[in-house]
Order: structure tokens, then C-alpha cells, then sequence
């Protein structure tokens, strides 16, 4: 079984920053990409970013150059640092991974951005 457990969230103003951290646990998961999703009040979940099982980062273009997303040595733990947050990234984060052809989801963690 493996679970996911996302933190980090909160309410910030515009410009500032917050740090997201997903741990995993369960078999396989040190050895598959992992990836951020999230998701807008009255939107769809859409893709942010994705970090490869050698730690290749790939980014939307809508957070590039803002967010970074990373992990640890291993495996099993990975975070997005999001910096310049605007009121366009309010949303609750899901971390997301794929295991044995089977998708997991975490709980999510909601960020808002207000002034």
C-alpha cells in the first residue's frame, strides 16, 4: 500500500513564498518520478511539475522559473519550493505518483495567495 502525505500549505501574500513537502511510503516508491498537481476553486487539476527518478525537474510554464521541485537522497520525500506566489496560484496541491501502473494521490495541501 503506499500513501502520500503532502504539508506546507498556508496563506500568504502576494510575492512571498511557501515550501511543500510530500513524503511516501511504500514499496516502489524511491524509484518513480513523482509529481505536483493542483487545483483551482471551480478549475481543473492541472499538472505543475514533475521531478524523475534521477532528478530531472520538469515545469509548467505557468510556475517556471518560480517553483523548484526537488527530493531527497532517498527517494522518498519530495518538496516544491514556490517563490513569487500571485493570487493565480491559489489552489490545494496534490502530490502524485505512479507505482506498479497504479496511480496515488495525497489528501493536498492548499495554498492561498491574498493580499
Amino acid at each position: 500500500q503506499v500513501t502520500l502525505v503532502e504539508s506546507g500549505g498556508g496563506l500568504v501574500q502576494p510575492g512571498e513564498s511557501l515550501r511543500l513537502s510530500c513524503t511516501a511510503s511504500g514499496s516502489g516508491v524511491s524509484t518513480t518520478a513523482m509529481a505536483w498537481y493542483r487545483q483551482a476553486p471551480g478549475k481543473s487539476r492541472e499538472w505543475v511539475a514533475t521531478i524523475t527518478r534521477t532528478g530531472i525537474p520538469l515545469y509548467a510554464d505557468s510556475v517556471k522559473d518560480r517553483f523548484t521541485i526537488s527530493r531527497d537522497s532517498d527517494g522518498n520525500t519530495q518538496y516544491l519550493q514556490t517563490n513569487n506566489l500571485q493570487s493565480e496560484d491559489t489552489a490545494t496541491y496534490f502530490c502524485q505518483i505512479v507505482v506498479g501502473g497504479v496511480e496515488y494521490w495525497g489528501q493536498g495541501t492548499l495554498v492561498t495567495v491574498s493580499a
